[in-house]
């Protein structure tokens, strides 16, 4: 069976539109507020599926193809640093939980964003808790997951060849 790398990058913006439609549900039904490194996940959620619909309406040859795989492969790996720095404070004894913080929208009106974010990326104790999972893991432990396919969904952009059927 054959798959177009069209199909891959539709299973891709269809799988992070998922994500991101369980995260709204999560804040919205549940009424769960995503802390300060969630929101920036869902920001690089966005950013991959984005790639993924240009890449998919766009049909690009080898070279864009490449170019979108690469874009996917980026912002895979910086949603995947966020979502481990995450986990890393969620893993910490309560002790050594960074006090809680200013909120997103207060860093952002308040700072420059070359100083906001670097304040966003240490993340604080409402980063720390744990008020969700399944299966038990936690919500960046499942992002984790996801940026990693989307990852490899990238690599393969960027290094297999397209087979072409005879017909």
């Amino acid at each position: 069976m054959i798959i177009s790398f069209r199909t891959l990058f539709l299973a891709v913006l269809v799988c992070c539109l998922g994500v991101l439609g369980f995260g709204l549900y999560l804040q919205h039904i549940v009424h769960l507020e995503p802390c300060p490194l969630c929101i920036l996940q869902r920001m690089a959620f966005l950013a991959i599926g984005m790639t993924a619909m240009l890449a998919f309406l766009h049909n690009p040859g080898v070279v864009g193809r490449m170019a979108y795989g690469l874009l996917m492969v980026l912002f895979s790996l910086a949603g995947a640093g966020v979502a481990g720095r995450n986990l890393w404070l969620q893993s910490l004894p309560p002790d050594q939980v960074p006090e809680c913080g200013p909120g997103l929208e207060y860093m952002l009106e308040a700072f420059p964003l070359y100083k906001a974010l670097p304040m966003l990326l240490k993340g604080s104790g409402e980063c720390a808790k744990v008020e969700w999972t399944m299966f038990g893991l936690s919500i960046p432990a499942w992002a984790l997951g996801w940026f990693g396919v989307f990852f490899l969904a990238g690599i393969a952009a960027l290094v297999l060849r397209e087979r072409v059927k005879d017909r």
